[in-house]
C-alpha cells in the first residue's frame, strides 16, 4: 500500500486513513477506493488526478463528507467524520469546508456581492469585512460586485464562486473540475486566483482535475489508479503531469 503524506510542517487540514469505499453487493461490487492513506497540510494546494474510474472524485466526496466511507477514517481538522450524523455533517460542511464546482451555482437574482455573502447569512454569521475586501481584491471582482450572474462572463462567475468559498474562512476548499466550463484564458485566471489564495491567504485547496495544465498550478499532485494512491509530484509542470498520466494509463493496460 502506498502512503502519501504532505511534506509541509503545517498541521494537516485533512487526513484519511485506510479509506475504503465499496459500491454495490455481490457480483456488482465495485471497489472505488482501496485503503487510501493521505494527508493534506494547511496552506497546500493539491491536485488529485488519475485515469477515468481511478476514484479521484469518490476520494474528494469522502474527504468532504459528501459521501460515506465503507471503512477507514477521515478527519477534517480535529473532527472525525466517521460516525457523524447527517445534521453534524451538514454543520461541519457549512462551518469548516468550502466548495467550488464545475457549475457555478450562483443565484441569478442576487448580485455578485450578495452571492458571495449568502453562505454566511444562511449560517447567521457576520462577514469579516477586512477579509471580504482582501478576497474581492484577490479574485479581481472589485468592479463587478453589483453585477448579477447574467451580466458576468463565465470566468467572472467562477471567481464569484471562489470568493464565496473563501469568505467563510474554511479549513479546506474542495474544488471539483473548477475550470471545466471555462475557456483556457478564463480557466487560467481562476487557477491563478486559487494559487494566490493559498499563497496570500494561507488557504488549503484540494482540487480534482483531469487537465495537466490545471494540475500544474498546484504545489503537489497525487495520482490514483484503481482506487489506490500510486505516486505524487511536487512543483509539477504540465509535461511532468502528462508524462505521469501516460505511464499510469500504459501500466493499466
Amino acid at each position: 500500500m502506498t502512503v502519501i503524506e504532505t511534506r509541509s510542517e503545517a498541521p494537516p487540514a485533512v487526513v484519511a486513513r485506510g479509506l475504503t469505499k465499496v459500491y454495490g453487493t455481490g457480483d456488482a461490487r465495485v471497489h472505488a477506493l482501496r485503503g487510501v492513506d493521505v494527508a493534506f497540510a494547511t496552506g497546500d494546494f493539491t491536485a488529485i488526478m488519475g485515469p477515468s474510474g481511478s476514484g479521484k472524485s469518490t476520494l474528494m466526496h469522502c474527504l468532504a463528507g459528501l459521501d460515506t466511507v465503507t471503512s477507514g477514517s477521515v478527519r477534517v481538522g480535529d473532527v472525525e467524520l466517521t460516525g457523524l450524523s447527517d445534521k453534524q455533517l451538514t454543520r461541519l460542511r457549512r462551518d469548516r469546508i468550502g466548495f467550488i464546482f464545475q457549475a457555478f451555482n450562483l443565484l441569478p437574482t442576487l448580485t455578485a456581492e450578495q452571492n458571495i455573502r449568502l453562505p454566511l447569512e444562511i449560517a447567521g454569521r457576520q462577514a469579516d469585512e477586512v477579509l471580504f475586501e482582501r478576497v474581492v481584491q484577490t479574485v479581481g471582482l472589485k468592479d463587478r460586485l453589483r453585477h448579477k450572474p447574467a451580466e458576468l462572463s463565465g470566468g467572472q462567475q467562477q471567481r464569484v464562486a471562489v470568493a464565496r468559498a473563501l469568505i467563510s474562512k474554511p479549513q479546506v476548499i474542495f474544488a471539483d473540475e473548477p475550470t471545466g466550463n471555462l475557456d483556457s484564458r478564463s480557466g487560467a485566471e481562476v487557477l491563478s486566483f486559487l494559487r494566490t489564495s493559498v499563497r496570500e491567504l494561507g488557504q488549503t485547496i484540494v482540487m480534482v482535475t483531469h487537465d495537466p495544465m490545471a494540475a500544474s498550478y498546484a504545489n503537489r499532485v497525487i495520482f490514483l489508479r484503481d482506487g489506490a494512491l500510486v505516486t505524487e509530484l511536487h512543483q509539477p509542470t504540465p509535461q511532468s503531469v502528462l508524462d505521469t498520466l501516460v505511464k499510469l494509463e500504459a501500466s493499466a493496460c
